[in-house]
């Protein structure tokens, strides 16, 4: 059965290591098992490892559509996923995070490092700039994003913010809650 949801395809931004904390791993699984159940399809680094690679596979285990647009230095590098619906190569990683905005609905952020915030706040710019309109959403695995949320509102509250942008970022805690803002 189809959800109600109102989009077709799904950024998600997330690291290409799974962290030391379990919950990040089992999060990134239940990601991609909703997703393909709800037939959303991903899109996303095109990497195959860490939370990246867990989140595709899950996609493709579940016989669910996945995008990866990965930039041909990575390539070299030889960490693109080898069993994707789609993989599209990107001249650099400027290009790559065009790709990523330009190809889909809304965007989801899991835990992640330099990468992942640099994708985050590249979203939310574009979005305060009117570039695109997409909805943000960061998914909270265990309390991950507090220090960074917490940071957020300090800089609202010193005047450094605008409003509009900070409407468009949602925050949840489980997976599961994704029907209520897609």
């Amino acid at each position: 059965m189809r959800h109600p949801t109102s989009i077709e395809s799904l950024a998600v931004f997330c690291g290409s290591k799974t962290g030391i904390n379990p919950i990040f791993s089992a999060d990134a699984l239940t990601l991609g098992h909703w997703m393909a159940d709800h037939h959303i399809r991903l899109i996303y680094g095109g990497g195959s490892a860490g939370l990246m690679g867990i989140i595709a596979d899950a996609v493709l285990e579940k016989g669910g559509h996945v995008t990866g647009i990965i930039p041909s230095l990575l390539l070299e590098w030889e960490v693109q996923h080898r069993g994707l619906t789609e993989l599209i190569i990107a001249e650099d990683m400027h290009q790559r995070k065009k790709e990523l905005y330009s190809r889909c609905e809304a965007a989801l952020v899991l835990p992640g490092g330099f990468g992942t915030l640099d994708e985050l706040f590249e979203i939310i710019t574009w979005n305060q700039l009117t570039i695109h309109d997409k909805p943000i959403i960061i998914l909270n695995s265990d309390g991950f994003y507090d220090a960074l949320l917490q940071h957020i509102e300090c800089m609202r509250k010193e005047g450094f913010l605008y409003q509009e942008a900070l409407d468009k970022i949602s925050v949840i805690k489980k997976v599961e809650e994704l029907g209520h803002y897609l």
